[in-house]
């Protein structure tokens, strides 16, 4: 039997297997973990079933509490290939969950007095002292381009309020890019740094590469590259020893096996891998991780920036990186411009919502448990997070599929949450 057809799902507690009907032969050994499977079954349910139906060749999802992990679950297969199982040491890469760490070394460099959250980020990177803002295109099909008439801050690049976007999600950039030949973001060469703002400084918030600009600047101000600075001031303090930039023989023999989503639904897989010789790090999206790695710096942000022993940040630091920091503006429905790499999406349509340093904010209680106030954000190959600072957890869900925002997924994602708060208001 051909591994990718076995439908085994492993979580903590013991084995689910999926019945003759879907061609099951044989259990794989896994080892059992103390667990009330009773108060997290419905989650167990869910992802195992996910898994039957190929909606993913393999997940895995965790939680936790100020008093630690509280649910820990891996299913299907992370190599399909080799039928290794998919565990919560299973390697990802975390596209856009890159952020959340560039921002917490941006706001250590805050604290230090180092930067200014609204000094003109040009004061740091010269490169930055004239940007010019993308008005349309001739008849020529060539771009025309203006000066701006704000400086870009830092806070603006910490909030997407640049006017710097993402193609993915911006015809005017897709066309850009073909009439130019500038290399995309993704690519992680400098030549992607050439790209013009959609709009002034602080007109509105449009997510774009903007925290590629403050990988940038971090290095600027440490004299260090983003992969040394994040291992000694960020990974080595909280015990994140499967992440980073650089990808290591040992983790890539742990690396979820990436899939695209096909048109009748199914699953194919493909070969997926950051540049391994960047001419930069991509404080934007260049990172990958584990799921366990992952909850130690999502545990580290809900217990106010400390984790076993180590404080990262201040606990006022924390709390002004999930409060609104851009005002009046609301974050906008991200309309996909590449449907190859992402679906349209919103993660809460009919409510305002806002952006911190840097994370989505809810203004109103999500539909699955989740507390207004709460911050979230995702990666490109389908991985989310959230935390709670009202409730008091946070929680985390790997998958690598594109493109983005697959519908799938996300009905995942909410069962995974809704089973969680659940699970913790039977405790």
């Amino acid at each position: 039997m051909q591994n990718m057809d076995r439908r085994v799902f492993l979580a903590r507690g013991g084995l689910i297997a999926a019945g003759a009907a879907l061609g099951t032969t044989a259990l794989r050994p896994v080892a059992a973990h103390a667990r009330d499977t009773g108060r997290f079954g419905a989650i167990d349910a869910a992802l195992g079933e996910a898994v039957a139906n190929r909606n993913v060749l393999g997940v895995a999802a965790m939680a936790a509490t100020p008093d630690g992990i509280v649910y820990d679950g891996a299913f299907g297969d992370a190599n399909v290939a080799t039928g290794a199982p998919m565990r919560n040491d299973t390697v990802f890469w975390l596209l856009s969950m890159t952020k959340a760490f560039t921002a917490t070394a941006a706001m250590q460099l805050v604290e230090q007095g180092r930067i200014r959250l609204d000094q003109p980020a040009a004061e740091i990177l010269p490169e930055l002292a004239a940007p010019k803002v993308l008005t349309g295109f001739d008849g020529a099909g060539q771009p025309i381009l203006r000066p701006a008439k704000r400086p870009i801050t830092v806070r603006h690049l910490l909030t997407h309020t640049s006017g710097y976007t993402y193609s993915v999600w911006s015809d005017a950039l897709t066309r850009y890019e073909k009439a130019t030949g500038m290399a995309d973001i993704a690519t992680s060469q400098n030549a992607a740094f050439t790209a013009p703002l959609e709009f002034e400084p602080g007109e509105r918030w449009q997510y774009g590469i903007s925290m590629d600009w403050v990988g940038k600047l971090v290095e600027q101000v440490t004299d260090q590259s983003l992969e040394v600075y994040f291992r000694e001031n960020i990974f080595e303090p909280l015990g994140m020893k499967d992440s980073g930039f650089l990808i290591g023989s040992a983790q890539k023999r742990r690396l979820a096996t990436f899939a695209n989503r096909q048109p009748d639904g199914d699953l194919k897989p493909a070969p997926f891998e950051m540049p391994q010789r960047p001419e930069f790090f991509s404080g934007g999206g260049g990172a990958f991780s584990t799921p366990r790695d992952y909850l130690n710096f999502l545990q580290m942000l809900l217990n106010g920036g400390s984790f076993n022993g180590a404080r990262l940040l201040k606990p006022e630091t924390v709390a002004q990186m999930m409060t609104n920091q851009i005002g009046d503006l609301n974050v906008r429905q991200m309309r996909s411009a590449q449907p190859a790499y992402s679906n349209s999406f919103d993660q809460f349509p009919g409510q305002p919502h806002k952006w911190g340093l840097s994370f989505d904010i809810n203004t109103e209680p999500g539909i699955n448990g989740r507390a207004a106030g709460s911050i979230s954000w995702a990666g490109l190959l389908n991985c989310y997070f959230w935390l709670d600072p009202a409730s008091r957890v946070t929680g985390a869900l790997f998958t690598q599929i594109l493109p983005f925002y697959d519908e799938r997924v996300v009905a995942l994602y909410g069962a995974f949450e809704r089973g969680l708060y659940r699970g913790l208001r039977r405790a």
